[in-house]
């Protein structure tokens, strides 16, 4: 034991030393304060700041028609399901549930997981199992849960150049005609901010008779006329086969699913271990989800206030001279390039400024691409705007202007 202890230890030591350790803030999350939120100092003295990193897009979380709604069911059915979905763990509040995301993404089907990694991980692994001469294409800035998904599958793996159509379409007219193929993608990339073009790659995949598998993580409350994701905006429910989506981020309660047709649900019911052999989500998780999702399905002013304040960050950091990403989605990143200087520029801005940006750091992103993502949500206000531009200015380029890579290298090398 002692050996694969030292060996343990080396490999942190290691992430220390190069800046990849993940140091965690300890958040006194305030429903009624947010995005504003409670920590101690180094020293121990409390402190305020504004998150700016949340995915609670919606501020769907602290809503109080979600909490209590959560508060009611919880009274009535306790606290947890107690039980997998084959033993006791489906009651009428995770049906319900999945006939609302069913009808929600236009599929026949949906199925509830306690996240999307799980759902990611379990949905792909379980076909790859199944069907061994299936082969994976992959967009190669797919998520880490999509990347172990296609891996616990043992199945070829084809990466493809990050939304390159046209490297798609080679990849599949290379493969014999009939032979199993699926595309996975994201259609929002949670770092660089990337939006795919669905429409083009979910043709082309079509064309070539491979079934689709699009991560709309970071896009379902956010985009189309109901807020169901890019894929419906786009106006492709048809083309997507398989949707996966979280009920984490701007839905502000818990939980993952996929939506597709009656058959893979079932099959992926029928088969998938990480659904199969996991307790349900509680029921009040899933009564509040149902709620946020019928709020953000009728509130189509809330996801135009929020893309708003998207426009209106972006003003601010032009007006104070801080360099961004642009990009057609909500995700602002601001780029570093250098893992010390990342977690060195979010210490200061939380010490000195307030301000809360977690520094994104390899394995999340490749070796100098490090960045700061920058996430407004519908609950920030203007004067937390300005005083966030006020302080990259002040902390990111009055200090370190040297170390900055431009962000033309930092979109090439996305």
């Amino acid at each position: 034991m002692g050996n694969i202890e030292q060996i343990l230890e080396e490999k942190l030591q290691s992430l220390k030393d190069r800046g990849h350790y993940r140091y965690f803030l300890e958040v006194n999350k305030s429903a009624q304060h947010f995005p504003h939120f409670y920590y101690r100092n180094p020293e121990g003295v409390q402190r305020s700041a504004v998150n700016w990193c949340s995915n609670d897009y919606l501020g769907m979380s602290t809503r109080e028609e979600l909490i209590s709604k959560l508060s009611f069911t919880m009274h009535r059915s306790g606290t947890g399901s107690s039980g997998t979905r084959n033993i006791s763990g489906t009651t009428n509040h995770h049906r319900e549930l999945e006939k609302l995301l069913a009808e929600w993404h236009h599929k026949d089907s949906a199925l509830l997981f306690n996240g999307a990694y799980q759902a990611n991980l379990t949905t792909l692994q379980t076909i790859g199992r199944h069907i061994p001469e299936l082969v994976f294409i992959s967009d190669e800035r797919n998520h880490a849960s999509l990347i172990e998904g296609m891996r616990a599958g043992g199945n070829r793996k084809i990466i493809y150049r990050h939304n390159d159509t046209a490297h798609l379409r080679e990849i599949l007219e290379s493969l014999p005609e009939g032979h199993p193929r699926m595309v996975v993608l994201e259609s929002v990339y949670s770092i660089s901010g990337s939006l795919a073009p669905l429409k083009e790659t979910l043709s082309i995949a079509r064309q070539y008779g491979a079934m689709t598998y699009v991560d709309e993580v970071h896009a379902v409350g956010l985009y189309g006329p109901d807020g169901a994701g890019m894929v419906s905006q786009e106006g492709l429910s048809e083309m997507a086969d398989i949707v996966n989506g979280t009920l984490s981020k701007a839905i502000g309660v818990f939980g993952g699913y996929i939506a597709a047709s009656a058959l893979v649900i079932d099959f992926i019911r029928s088969h998938g271990p990480g659904f199969i052999f996991t307790t349900s989500l509680p029921p009040a998780i899933c009564s509040a989800a149902k709620q946020s999702i019928s709020l953000i399905r009728t509130n189509p002013a809330w996801r135009a206030e929020f893309h708003e304040k998207v426009t209106l960050l972006r003003q601010s950091l032009r007006e104070a001279g801080v360099a961004f990403v642009d990009n057609p989605t909500h995700i602002t990143p601001i780029p570093v390039g250098d893992s010390q200087l990342c977690r060195t520029l979010a210490d200061e801005l939380l010490w000195k400024q307030g301000i809360y940006l977690q520094p994104i750091n390899p394995p999340t992103v490749p070796p100098g691409e490090e960045c700061l993502r920058v996430v407004v949500t519908l609950s920030h206000q203007l004067k937390h705007i300005h005083h966030l531009a006020l302080s990259l200015k002040k902390i990111v380029n009055a200090n370190h202007p040297a170390n900055r890579p431009s962000v033309k290298a930092f979109v090439a090398a996305d």
